[in-house]
């Protein structure tokens, strides 16, 4: 099973917080997708921003969240936004 921490973007503190919420694997967050992974960590932590939910997605793309496409991060500023 591959850490979270082995994929991009993913540090100790956001690893940590994924395991609290029950997300303990690179293969469980890529199940899970970004948008999945992020209503849990708002769930349990109110300050999990927009950045967060990039830093997400361009883990399981194997990116750094600043190479997402703009479509991408649009859709998911506008996914983010409803929460």
């Amino acid at each position: 099973m591959e850490k979270l921490s082995s994929l991009p973007n993913i540090g100790t503190t956001i690893e940590k917080k994924l395991n609290a919420v029950g997300v303990h694997s690179a293969e469980q967050l890529k199940d899970l997708g970004s948008r999945g992974a992020f209503i849990k960590l708002k769930a349990f932590y109110p300050e999990v921003c927009l950045v967060h939910l990039y830093c997400l997605q361009g883990a399981i793309e194997s990116i750094a969240y600043n190479k997402l496409p703009e479509m991408t991060k649009k859709e998911l500023k506008k996914f983010a936004d409803a929460y």
